[in-house]
């Protein structure tokens, strides 16, 4: 797979397309192949301006579902559930998502809710975080999507393997642009999660600005990414697919990734608050773990409140 090249421009237009304009500011770095991107990892400008044109998203002009995606995780549906198949990253990732959850409810002023709590998981795959949500003692109902036909059956499938999930896990075969949005904020979710999601949609501005009403008032909007770096490439396309065959060939593209200070400019001012990130390392051996300063160079976890 040859090293990435592409501008960083055409990055920043897949957040910009939405309802709402998106002005780039003009900058000039690192040479390459006549094209100009900076430093030791391919950056968009440092100057995000979101200007809106309108006071509501328009989720008809866009779609969050990629064709070459849905047939890609088509394909891995029938071993999500393997503890050491395709998905095992995700399996040993798992914790390290409800870590991160807990610890942005402790930076609250108000106690989050000990019981009743509600989650969408938008991106659900085979459920391996939409069955742990649901069978937490503070959880009322988990509502997972995803476009996928085979692995949202795979996940169906093994959810009903325990009858305790029966009332509190929802599977539904959708995108979120498709989901009928809250009547009321009271009718939105405490929780709102996109793991291993914002690098495979084609429009991820259009796709945060869609997801927005799905979030209650004082709820979360929480995700997990990879930062887009010469390190993130060697790690996660040349190392992971290409070299060790931990994850699959095709399963990641370069392009796509964002980085935590674009998704910070990209959401403030949109009514969020809070936003939390914590970088996380894969060791082998010994799994994933927390290394401060990581979100720099890979993955991470990335988390915003919604303003009351």
């Amino acid at each position: 797979m040859p090293a990435p090249l592409r501008l960083a421009s055409v990055t920043l237009r897949r957040l910009g397309r939405s309802s709402k304009q998106l002005i780039l500011p003009t900058t000039a770095s690192y040479q390459a192949s006549g094209h100009t991107i900076s430093g030791a990892a391919a950056t968009r400008p440092s100057a995000l301006q979101w200007h809106s044109t309108s006071s509501q998203s328009s989720s008809s002009n866009f779609s969050s579902v990629n064709p070459d995606e849905v047939a890609h995780f088509n394909a891995l549906a029938a071993e999500w559930w393997e503890p050491h198949g395709s998905s095992r990253l995700l399996h040993l990732m798992n914790p390290l998502r409800h870590d991160f959850i807990r610890e942005c409810q402790r930076t609250q002023v108000d106690a989050p809710p000990s019981s009743g709590l509600t989650y969408l998981d938008i991106g659900c795959g085979g459920g391996i975080f939409a069955e742990s949500a649901a069978r937490l003692p503070s959880t009322r109902k988990v509502t997972a999507i995803d476009p996928t036909p085979e692995v949202l059956a795979v996940a169906k499938a093994h959810a009903r393997k325990d009858p305790g999930l029966r009332n509190k896990l929802q599977y539904l075969q959708t995108s979120v642009e498709q989901l009928p949005v809250p009547a009321t904020p009271e009718e939105a979710y405490d929780i709102v999660s996109m793991f291993e999601v914002i690098e495979h949609v084609d429009e991820p501005g259009a796709v945060l600005e869609r997801v927005r009403p799905f979030v209650k008032p004082g709820g979360w909007l929480v995700m997990s990414t990879i930062a887009r770096t010469w390190v993130s490439w060697f790690t996660t396309n040349f190392m992971a697919e290409d070299v060790l065959g931990i994850v699959p060939k095709g399963t990641h593209d370069w392009n796509k990734y964002l980085n935590e200070d674009e998704l910070r400019r990209f959401l403030e001012g949109q009514g969020w608050s809070n936003p939390m990130v914590q970088g996380v390392v894969y060791i082998p051996g010994l799994g994933w773990k927390e290394v401060e300063g990581s979100e720099k160079v890979g993955n991470y976890f990335f988390a915003v409140r919604k303003v009351e």
